[in-house]
């Protein structure tokens, strides 16, 4: 019988499933995709310039401590195939409210996301349309992801899998193109010459002192919103015992090649002390080898790196509506697929939360202060939702001994690298107190948990 055959009878008998549509390719350049944020392509300018070459290390720590999280979450999900994401073992493990918390957070997660990259794409586009009405490119940016999304899953796979080669292309350029440049030993623009050398030279590995080295985690952790893209994928995976250890094995090694190498080579070829902090080092890089189509080309880069971003929360969003409605705590009509097993009615719900969420972007003035703000929140909500996944990984150590026994795809260190993570988290959104923007962030986020919990209390009332 083909795979083919099986996935017809599959879809026969369980038509009101999802389906296990994406195979290995997709969920690997999913998790890449996830582990690229847009963050690295417009933000290391501006981290550069706060932590000087410390920014390596903040990039390997943050890669560090998520890789446990991601190994929790995998040993999770493949416990027990039933679990469709991270909101399903929550409510098994922790109880429903933690199911509730998580999957309605997470959706938050990706509509304030998805805000932020909707508004990215628009302004991007208007370096090629500068005539083109910002509103229509938003419009017209929200149908195309709807369209896209509404039809099947594995078009939203194919369509990440793009996504992410044209990431992985620019990224394997730059860093070519950075070694070269070293080689040549090219003038660079601090009046020197491009050397490895440039990296240490100015100041040392930590010229702004800890305050810098610390500054740089609260850009830096926003770059890796989206790296649990795989969990959400995991169930619609062909293979999903072969598929996802594979996705998740491979995170430390993408962190060193696309963010420690990238940066490496950026500062190597332009001393960090005049890196522009409000400019891509990605187009000053091939703006300096005189490269005529360097805006256009890294526009396009940046453009597809935003486009994925906001695609995968539409993706990842309706299936949390999905999960959500099968466990009760979401209106049941989320919980209908359409014909081709797909959760229309979340699609259409977060797509018009979206158009909110730009509507009210633009009717304040400073841009800029709210797309900082927005980040943060993200940011903040995101690390709730990686503390939950560590949460229910202590729980399911300490109720269900057998799996983890019998488990293939064990957490290394398991119980003491929750608590290390956990304080990782708790080490971050102190110092996210440390300046003014974030800061303001951090008071507002608690007024979503509050509507969380009415929201729970009056369901409580409801049932009983």
């Amino acid at each position: 019988m083909t795979d083919q055959t099986k996935e017809i009878l599959q879809h026969a008998e369980s038509p009101d499933k999802l389906r296990r549509s994406l195979h290995n390719r997709h969920i690997q350049l999913i998790a890449i995709g996830g582990a690229i944020g847009t963050g690295l392509f417009m933000g290391s300018g501006k981290t550069i310039s706060l932590a000087g070459p410390s920014i390596i290390f903040v990039y390997m720590i943050i890669g560090f401590m998520l890789f446990f999280v991601m190994r929790a979450m995998g040993e999770l999900l493949l416990s027990n195939l039933e679990y469709k994401s991270f909101s399903d073992f929550a409510a098994d493990l922790l109880g429903p409210w933690a199911g509730y918390f998580t999957g309605w957070t997470y959706w938050f997660c990706w509509v304030v996301t998805g805000i932020a990259d909707v508004v990215a794409i628009s302004s991007y586009f208007q370096l090629w349309f500068p005539d083109f009405s910002i509103w229509m490119s938003a419009l017209l940016c929200i149908v195309a992801f709807l369209t896209l999304n509404i039809v099947t899953v594995k078009l939203f796979g194919e369509l990440e899998f793009w996504f992410a080669i044209i990431k992985i292309v620019a990224i394997v350029a730059l860093i070519v193109t950075g070694i070269v440049l070293v080689a040549m030993h090219y003038p660079s623009p601090g009046g020197g010459t491009a050397s490895l050398s440039n990296i240490w030279n100015e100041g040392g590995m930590f010229p702004k002192g800890l305050s810098g080295f610390f500054a740089g985690f609260q850009i830096a952790v926003f770059a890796f919103v989206g790296i649990e893209l795989v969990g959400t994928a995991a169930a619609e995976t062909h293979d999903p015992h072969k598929v996802l250890p594979r996705a998740i094995n491979a995170i430390p090694l993408r962190v060193i090649m696309f963010y420690v190498l990238a940066l490496m080579v950026i500062m190597a070829v332009t001393p960090w002390s005049h890196v522009v902090a409000d400019r891509s080092p990605f187009v000053e890089m091939f703006v300096l080898i005189g490269l005529p189509a360097a805006a256009s080309i890294v526009n396009f880069v940046v453009l597809t790196s935003a486009a994925s971003s906001a695609n995968s929360g539409i993706f990842s969003t309706s299936r949390m509506l999905y999960g959500l409605a099968e466990q009760g705590v979401a209106h049941r009509a989320f919980g209908r697929l359409s014909a081709r097993a797909v959760p229309t009615a979340g699609l259409l719900f977060s797509c018009l939360c979206l158009l909110v969420g730009v509507a009210l972007i633009y009717l304040i003035p400073n841009v800029m202060t709210v797309f900082t703000m927005v980040t943060t929140v993200s940011a903040i909500l995101f690390m709730f939702v990686w503390t939950i996944i560590l949460c229910s990984y202590l729980a399911y150590r300490k109720k269900y001994p057998q799996r983890h026994q019998q488990s293939h795809f064990k957490m290394p260190l398991g119980k003491l690298m929750c608590w290390v993570c956990m304080a990782f988290f708790v080490f971050v959104i102190v110092l996210l107190t440390l300046q003014e923007d974030t800061r303001q962030a951090l008071m507002v986020t608690p007024l979503w948990f509050v509507l969380l919990g009415i929201g729970w209390w009056l369901r409580s009332r409801k049932t009983a």
